[in-house]
This record gives structure tokens, C-alpha cells and sequence, in this order.
């Protein structure tokens, strides 16, 4: 079963909840209590989603989140980016420096699962937040 981690979970729920607020500055801890995210996690989660410019972050005594963008330009393929590096479904998909799967040249799965990936991709890419937001 595909299915995204704990962290991507969070920051999607994270960010709909900031974008489901967009007339005032959202605090991680309402987010946490509210959400029932376990403050730490959420925490760093949101200090990856500021630094890849997905919310901005307002200090202060009523400080907070809010969007960078709205809703409708961000994707979900955009959390999964700022959150984890990659959206793949295979572990192949992901090796870099010159690596490759030692069971490349007996694997039978790789173009079904390019396949697979590509379409992946091209949904998580056309999802966006506001979509999430309304359902």
C-alpha cells in the first residue's frame, strides 16, 4: 500500500488548517491542540515548510503562520518536495550519485513502475492546497 508518512500527513493538515484561516496569523500551538499533532513534530515540520517557502512565519507575542502563496499555487507535490525530497514510490527511483539498484538488470517492475510514477507525479503536481481545503 502506498501511503504518505506521518510528516507529510501533519504538514498537509498543517497547512489546510493555516489556509482554512486566512484573515489572522496561525500559532503552532492552536494547530497542535486543535489537530491533535504532537507539538514537537509539528514544530519542525512547519520550521521545512518556512524554509522552502511554502508559510512565513511572524514573530511576536501573537505570532504565528501564514501562507506564502495562495492555496491554489501550492501543490501537494510542493509539501511532499519541502517535506521529504521525493514523491517516489520506489527506492530505484531515488538513488543518485551514480547508484543503481543491484537487481536492475533482473528487475521485471521498473517500467510498470515508471508508469505508475509518472501518473503519481502529474496528480501530485495538479492537487493543489485549495482543492484539500474544499473537499
Amino acid at each position: 500500500m502506498i501511503k504518505f508518512s506521518r510528516k507529510i500527513e501533519y504538514g498537509i493538515l498543517a497547512l489546510q488548517y493555516i489556509a482554512l484561516n486566512p484573515e489572522r496569523v496561525v500559532s503552532a500551538k492552536e494547530i497542535s491542540e486543535r489537530l491533535g499533532i504532537p507539538f514537537e513534530f509539528l514544530s519542525k515540520t512547519l520550521q521545512q515548510l518556512m524554509k522552502k517557502n511554502l508559510i512565513i512565519s511572524q514573530q511576536g507575542l501573537k505570532g504565528g503562520y501564514v501562507l506564502s502563496k495562495k492555496a491554489k499555487d501550492i501543490s501537494l507535490m510542493d509539501v511532499i518536495n519541502a517535506l521529504e525530497g521525493n514523491a517516489s514510490i520506489v527506492e530505484c527511483f531515488i538513488l543518485k550519485n551514480g547508484l543503481s539498484c543491484e537487481r536492475l538488470e533482473n528487475c521485471s517492475i521498473r517500467n510498470p513502475m515508471t508508469k505508475i510514477q509518472s501518473k503519481l507525479t502529474k496528480v501530485l503536481n495538479a492537487t493543489t492546497l485549495e482543492e484539500v481545503v474544499n473537499g
